[in-house]
């Protein structure tokens, strides 16, 4: 199979498969498009993969980001003002995958996609080579319509389930899932936390139980020894407050010492 012939889930596999190959866990890091100035994004994205990034999220920036603490919420307001739209992460996302065969993922909320087109999405998508989008505000049941044009396209949607979702429906919903199954770590919006819950494991394990897709745990996910806590239990980690406090702090050096720090964490 030839890299212009991967689908969106072909690319996100390649990612799981080559990190689970060198024995360490896939990193994936959450960049708001935009912030801190819409100039700083390209070497941004190029310094998380630098470091040694397998998937990048682009944080498409919106105005009531409701799952998102306020780390991300302030990196949205900051690239909303500079008028960054999703035209202009997807464009981000499809000069990336052109010049570094990268795996990207669009995360927003539905209402920038929906104003977009979901026919237009999907086929932008395909376009830029992005493999897939997160919507935190999009229930897994009330997805069809999205998934319509989606799935032929051979684009993720990816679903976050949280520790206090039942057995019950993770059995319904996981077996249509696509991509990788994104566990929340914790009930809360994201942000960098001192620990993590003792609750992570026994989800992993529930999850783990109803598929067969690679488990990426995210929220709260800020330092290297979180990540080596996870190691044996989840196949990667998500990692963004902490990435764009990273950025904030330091630029590009310190995102790219940031994820160089968590691969090595992963590491077995």
């Amino acid at each position: 199979m030839t890299v212009a012939s991967l689908t969106g889930i072909d690319r996100i596999a390649r990612a799981f498969d080559r990190a689970r190959d060198e024995r360490r866990m896939a990193i994936a890091i959450y960049l708001t498009v935009g912030f801190p100035d819409r100039a700083a994004t390209s070497g941004l994205l190029r310094a998380a993969l630098d470091g040694g990034a397998d998937v990048i999220e682009l944080g498409v920036p919106f105005s009531d980001p409701m799952a998102d603490g306020t780390t991300i919420q302030r990196a949205s307001e900051t690239a909303l003002r500079a008028g960054v739209r999703l035209d202009d992460c997807i464009a981000e996302g499809a000069a990336l995958v052109a010049e570094r065969d990268a795996t990207v993922l669009l995360m927003g909320y539905l209402n920038p996609f929906l104003r977009y087109g979901r026919e237009r999405l999907a086929a932008e998508c395909v376009r830029s080579g992005i493999a897939g989008v997160i919507v935190p505000d999009l229930p897994a049941e009330e997805s069809a319509d999205l998934d319509t044009v989606l799935r032929p396209a051979g684009v993720a949607r990816i679903d976050l389930y949280a520790p206090t979702t039942p057995d019950d429906r993770l059995a319904r919903l996981l077996p249509a899932a696509r991509g990788f199954v994104y566990c929340v770590s914790l009930t809360g919006v994201t942000g960098a936390r001192a620990g993590l819950s003792d609750d992570v494991r026994p989800f992993v394990e529930r999850v783990r139980a109803r598929t067969s897709l690679p488990v990426a745990v995210g929220f709260g996910i800020s330092r290297p020894d979180h990540v080596r806590s996870l190691r044996g239990i989840a196949d990667g980690v998500i990692v963004g407050s902490a990435a764009i406090d990273a950025v904030a702090t330091s630029g590009e050096r310190g995102l790219r010492d940031l994820v160089r720090s968590l691969r090595e964490a992963g590491t077995a």
